[in-house]
């Protein structure tokens, strides 16, 4: 089979791909869509098809002959301006879904969060009955602009395009180039406080776990199937607390457990001061804490995969002890050289 992987080059794009191409069914052609060069990737034999997804002459070229496209790419974070957001996570997406029309691609499965219904309470167990939150209850911009993308994916489901959402939480392992060297470097730098009580439980998900249920979810998508037009959440079987995993990552790393610690509220009036200051004095570079971040960091909110689980098989094949295992000299590297 042929697959396009949007972001292919990223962290969790580059797990897909080694999963597309290890399938007892294959050989298959990969290729991946990116803004840079990747030859680590040429050198394995996949087509690196390079461009951006506010282009969407080059997103529907790369759309071409194939059988399905994953869509990973996407800007994350916390700051930044509607603009770059909604350019590249809201109207990149409808690129994809156009150029999926446009090439005939049949199956399209999309890689969402969370965040997408986060509005700022604690969730605890909660299903994919969650609502998107208003517009203007959205802490940031990236959840608010993939929500619409999302929408969009979900609406363009049909009997000539079957579309899937997965929402895979706190995604984390080797290879990590985001959430784990934060914490690294945050910890190094002693600015690393906890947030709230220490009591709020999340759900996280192991990377080759998320990885592993797009192809489950790719394999049970077809027109009409249980999980066509759907939106799902993606994380481990049962929750964590936040504080106690954040403690065990850096334990493995040989750093010190996090002692100091802030209250919700106080990280919350922080957070609306500094993104007012930011604002106002037009700071590009994110502020070291946000609303948003505040939170995330001090509430409860992890999700049930029972629907996942009923629909397309969803189940994860690495347990979180495996896991932390297989993360623990990426941690103690980053720990050596972190700043």
């Amino acid at each position: 089979m042929r697959f396009l992987v949007t972001g292919g080059g990223g962290f969790l794009g580059r797990y897909i791909v080694e999963q597309l191409l290890a399938r007892a069914d294959g050989p298959h052609a990969v290729s991946i869509f990116a803004r840079g060069p990747y030859p680590e990737l040429s050198k394995l034999g996949i087509d690196v098809i390079r461009g951006d997804l506010t282009d969407p002459v080059a997103v529907a070229s790369a759309c071409r002959n194939r059988d399905a496209v994953f869509h990973v790419a996407a800007v994350p974070g916390v700051w930044g301006s509607w603009e770059k957001y909604h350019s590249i996570n809201t109207l990149g997406t409808e690129n994809v879904l156009a150029g999926c029309r446009q090439q005939r691609v049949p199956r399209l499965v999309y890689t969402s969060s969370p965040s997408v219904v986060y509005d700022g309470r604690p969730h605890e167990g909660a299903d994919e009955s969650l609502p998107y939150p208003p517009d203007d209850a959205y802490l940031c911009h990236y959840p608010h602009s993939k929500a619409i993308a999302e929408r969009a994916v979900l609406a363009a489901n049909g009997p000539d395009l079957a579309t899937v959402s997965l929402r895979p939480h706190l995604i984390w392992g080797p290879r990590d180039n985001h959430l784990i060297p934060r914490l690294i470097r945050r910890a190094k730098s002693g600015r690393l406080r906890r947030v709230g009580d220490g009591a709020n439980q999340i759900s996280m998900c192991y990377v080759e776990n998320a990885a592993a249920a797009h192809l489950q979810a790719f394999d049970a998508l077809a027109p009409g199937s249980p999980c066509a037009g759907k939106a799902y959440f993606i994380n481990e079987l049962q929750p964590v607390f936040l504080w106690d995993w954040v403690n065990e990552l850096l334990t493995l790393a040989g750093l010190p457990p996090v002692k100091k610690s802030i209250s919700r509220r106080m990280a919350w009036n922080l957070g609306a001061l500094f993104e007012s200051a930011y604002g106002l004095l037009h700071v590009r570079s994110e502020p070291p804490m946000t609303r948003f971040l505040a939170a995330q960091l001090a509430e409860s909110h992890w999700y049930s995969t029972t629907a996942a689980q009923r629909d397309f098989g969803f189940r994860p094949l690495v347990s979180v002890e495996e896991g932390m295992r297989r993360m623990e000299p990426d941690l103690k590297r980053l720990a050596s050289r972190a700043r």
